[in-house]
């Protein structure tokens, strides 16, 4: 069984909606043809507009896109519900808030089982820092923090790695006192993706994004940006043609 979990560090249909090339790889990480693909918008409180972006973007491609809120949860089955799907994607926001939430629901389990069973977990910010061992997180206003996530890979990551000033130098300091594991900073434009817990390639939508390996020894912090595959652009107006 082949077990997906695709990080975004910034980009897809939130981000860059007139470039929807990572949205396209996740659809083609699923076994299905026609992908049943549900979005977890809970980081940013079940946004109406957030999820109303998620279906523009999905509705004119080869998919079944649906949503589930916590909010307005229209299912006591959550977990039938979840592992039916074959793809799931979870969105951005507040990070601590969305694993505060899914540990009261079940979710953290739910979607540990789905990862299980082959459904394809995907995300960006909030979404791509959930499914590490810890986080640097910006839930709390003005800091950026370490958060204890869920665990299914191992070590720390940070998504923005590029696009955030404090990111970077905050992310190594930590890592450096050991007060985060070693672990990834993922650039906006870039993915993580791992399969069976082990990293099976970095992608990209544009040359120069990457993801980058930091680990300390001594308190002296390495740096290494990995390989890279630049994916083939496909704009908004291409993938609904």
């Amino acid at each position: 069984m082949m077990k997906h979990i695709i990080c975004m560090g910034g980009g897809g249909f939130s981000m860059e909606p007139e470039n929807l090339t990572m949205d396209h790889y996740v659809l083609e990480q699923s076994r299905s043809p026609h992908p049943k693909i549900c979005f977890l918008p809970t980081a940013s409180g079940d946004a109406q507009s957030y999820v109303e972006r998620f279906y523009a973007t999905f509705k004119p491609l080869d998919c079944e896109p649906s949503h589930l809120s916590l909010f307005d949860v229209h299912t006591s089955n959550l977990d039938k519900y979840l592992l039916e799907q074959d793809i799931i994607y979870v969105g951005g926001g507040n990070t601590r808030n969305m694993l505060v939430l899914w540990r009261e629901w079940g979710l953290d389990e739910i979607l540990h089982a789905a990862w299980e069973q082959g459904v394809v977990l995907a995300g960006v910010s909030a979404g791509a820092i959930c499914w590490f061992e810890q986080g640097l997180t910006d839930s709390v206003p003005g800091k950026l923090l370490p958060l204890e996530c869920l665990g299914y890979l191992p070590g720390s990551c940070s998504p923005h790695y590029d696009n955030e000033a404090d990111r970077r130098p905050i992310f190594k300091q930590l890592i450096a006192t050991g007060h985060l594991k070693p672990g990834y900073g993922i650039d906006d434009g870039a993915a993580l993706h791992s399969i069976n817990g082990d990293i099976h390639r970095v992608v990209s939508t544009r040359p120069g994004a990457t993801a980058h390996f930091v680990e300390a020894n001594n308190g002296q912090v390495r740096e290494e940006p990995l390989k890279y595959y630049v994916l083939k652009t496909i704009p908004a107006k291409e993938s609904t043609s």
